[in-house]
């Protein structure tokens, strides 16, 4: 007997649920600041190709060019991921489209590599004020590589748009929306 194809299970809390991210960044042109981000996650669940993730993020920004110009956010979000979302142009079958992609994206590595869309959403603390919640919206495009049994390496690309809220030294709070192009790289347990 030969399966065509197998069902997609719901799993809760699949295998490798467990993830963390860390961005040290250092700027020494105008102005000059220093970043620290550290992310932690974890896969509530996972159906066939989509999860859903929950993230905290922490983000510090501290300039020593305006003195006392610094925040310190929180932010609790919801990564819904759509992996190998490339897989739907399979076609034609002679020389499938997403396998030519992944080849040229991927090398040797085509096979294992998982890429992924994804959307992040949430709340970020202080957003509209010093003690009141902003939003957070963002989206991801990135691929998850499988490097020993239990533990993989993971690469994204994300756009954030989100309220903050800024001490200015002496002055009060300040609140703004933010923009942001963020490169991650961390390790997925």
């Amino acid at each position: 007997m030969t399966v065509l194809a197998q069902e997609a299970l719901l799993e809760w809390f699949p295998i490798r649920p467990i993830n963390l991210d860390a961005v040290l960044r250092q700027q020494t042109f105008a102005p000059t600041d220093r970043e620290i981000t550290v992310q932690t996650g974890i896969t509530a669940l996972r159906y066939g190709d989509i999860e859903v993730r929950g993230l905290y993020r922490y983000f510090s920004l501290h300039s020593r060019e305006f003195d006392g110009f610094e925040t310190d956010q929180h932010a609790i979000l919801v990564n819904p991921r759509w992996n190998n979302f490339i897989d739907i142009l399979d076609f034609p079958k002679s020389a499938p489209i997403n396998r030519t992609i992944r080849h040229i994206l991927f090398g040797p590595l085509e096979d294992r590599a998982v890429p992924y869309i994804g959307f992040l959403g949430g709340v970020n603390f202080p957003g509209k004020g010093p003690t009141s919640p902003g939003y957070f919206i963002g989206g991801q495009l990135g691929v998850r590589f499988p490097i020993a049994y239990g533990v993989s390496l993971d690469i994204a690309l994300e756009y954030n748009r989100f309220e903050v809220d800024f001490q200015l030294g002496p002055e009060p709070h300040e609140h703004k929306v933010a923009q942001q192009w963020v490169l991650t790289t961390g390790v997925r347990f």
